[in-house]
């Protein structure tokens, strides 16, 4: 069994209107997106070619429009929307996504509100598994 490198991309900070109180969706805000991507990179190490690799240029853009695009509720459907781009490579085995809000409406002190979550290729045997 191959194991598995990362890439990682943090703190990509894109304005979007996600929330569930008219004012958010309205003015809008700042998200800070952490990105994990678990793959193996042993072919691209020794090509030394991009295309054997996940391009994170082209992956940060698609991230971004997904925080700028279609507003939702929850930070955590935005998460999952994420993750769902860094599972379009089939390449790329698990994504972990941390959305945060830092200007969350909470009427207290605090640095920061995020959630994280960690997503998984399904295999075509575990799909079996499931659907028996």
């Amino acid at each position: 069994m191959q194991s598995l490198d990362e890439i990682v991309l943090t703190g990509l900070t894109v304005f979007g209107r996600h929330g569930v109180f008219e004012h958010e969706r309205r003015d809008g805000q700042d998200f800070t997106i952490d990105l994990r991507l678990r793959l193996s990179l042993a072919k691209a190490a020794d090509s030394d070619d991009v295309t054997d690799t996940v391009h994170y240029g082209e992956l940060a853009e698609k991230v971004a429009a997904v925080v700028a695009g279609e507003p939702v509720n929850l930070i955590e459907t935005l998460a999952e929307r994420i993750a769902a781009v860094g599972l379009e490579d089939r390449r790329v085995q698990e994504v972990v996504v941390t959305v945060h809000k830092p200007h969350a409406p909470i009427p207290l002190n605090f640095a920061d509100v995020a959630v994280t979550i960690i997503r998984r290729r399904r295999t075509p045997d575990a799909m079996e598994e499931t659907s028996a």
